[in-house]
């Protein structure tokens, strides 16, 4: 028997709201399989099972606030009988009553929408089911999210409307969070900054040319070959790359980049791209796109939240120069990107007129030092050189 414990999404999630189950006991759950959603302070979260099984029991009710590390259900490991699931429950009591038994679900059919149904307003899928619970007619909650979509926080709105309670505001909420996450790092992690400039005369040229072949929707963005380049770079200097947890730095085997995303409500998270130096860059533009997309529609994986190993920000198109960020723990390391200016740049002897970014490191001197973070921005420079290599 394995319990199953609400993850940390985040060194500022200290406790989080079930707000549903996606199984029920006897459900066979895979690995990476979503199993509930919780709301946090930022989002909605889809959490996933991390690992095989079948669920024995529901612990807590959907409604519920539980802490992080709260066992919310028990599940069977391959091959497990209930015999012998019974007699673990035996010897480990748990404190939340299990929620009765139910026999597996089966999908029920949905039936196709009709065309004008088709055509209404996006609903994320966090507000339709935040709307179900609270007895709202998601049809007449007014979004307030991209294109219109509407968002848990429309609906918690309508709701305290219909009840005459105050509207809970969840972008204070968020700055809360993040206030106290940022003051816990300035306060634990020895920071150290360093910044280079790095030409992007070839890089620019190289992407020109490959989205001139493009459609609109498929062509690359800069700010991927930032994020590919950096993942690269990584993996030649891991004491970045990784946790620094109970006194002592552990490097990640793979390279988990949490991009940082503002919130069209106010806030700003940082979810997860994962395993980035393995995957090409036309894929890591579409899966920018998505993350993008569900993050401000407030829709996103705990995995996205929980696995990030390191932070890239890049505020050039908030017209800002260069950018010294706040490590996030337990990460040891952010990196961050500027606008690109045209500046007067030697190459080869002769002065030219070329597009240059800086890119910033903030580090943890506990897990690394000032000369390998140099060697750090100087591999990520080099790589930037050879973007058809990225």
């Amino acid at each position: 028997m394995r319990e199953f414990k609400l993850p940390s999404l985040g060194a500022d999630m200290n406790e989080g709201t079930l707000l549903e189950w996606r199984v029920g006991p006897g459900d066979v759950v895979k690995r990476g399989q979503v199993v509930a959603v919780v709301d946090t302070t930022k989002a909605a979260i889809e959490v996933e099972c991390w690992e095989d099984g079948t669920v024995d029991r529901l612990v807590v009710e959907p409604g519920t606030t539980i802490p992080v590390g709260a066992v919310i259900a028990l599940l069977r490991e391959p091959g497990e009988t209930e015999e012998q699931a019974a007699h673990w429950r035996a010897e480990h009591p748990i404190a939340a009553p299990a929620l009765a038994p139910a026999a597996p679900r089966a999908p029920a059919a949905v039936p196709e929408p009709r065309a004008e149904e088709r055509v209404r307003q996006r609903v994320s899928p966090a507000a339709r089911r935040h709307a179900e619970e609270k007895g709202i007619d998601i049809e007449t909650v007014v979004g307030t999210g991209p294109h219109g979509a509407v968002t848990v926080e429309d609906v918690e709105r309508a709701a305290a409307a219909a009840t005459g309670a105050e509207v809970p505001d969840r972008a204070a909420e968020m700055r809360r969070t993040i206030a106290a996450a940022m003051a816990r790092s300035k306060r634990e992690i020895p920071h150290y900054y360093l910044a280079t400039e790095i030409p992007l005369a070839a890089a620019t040229r190289w992407l020109a040319a490959v989205n001139e072949r493009r459609p609109v929707t498929e062509r690359l963005l800069m700010a991927v070959l930032f994020i590919k380049a950096t993942a690269r770079a990584l993996v030649k200097f891991p004491e970045l790359n990784g946790f620094y947890r109970d006194g002592r730095f552990e490097p990640s085997p793979a390279v988990h980049v949490g991009v940082a995303i503002s919130l069209r409500q106010g806030g700003l998270i940082a979810p997860a791209l994962l395993d980035v130096n393995t995957k090409p860059s036309d894929q890591l533009m579409r899966e920018v796109a998505d993350l993008v997309k569900r993050a401000r529609a407030l829709s996103l994986k705990s995995s996205e939240f929980s696995l990030p190993t390191v932070t890239v920000t890049n505020l050039g198109d908030q017209g800002v120069e260069s950018v010294y960020g706040v490590i996030y723990p337990p990460q040891v390391a952010l990196i961050g990107f500027g606008k690109m200016t045209e500046r007067a740049w030697v190459e080869d002897g002769s002065i030219q007129i070329a597009p240059v970014v800086t890119a910033s490191l903030s580090a943890d001197h506990r897990a690394s030092d000032g000369h390998r973070g140099g060697l750090f921005l100087n591999e990520l420079k080099a790589l930037l050189q050879q973007p058809e290599r990225l």
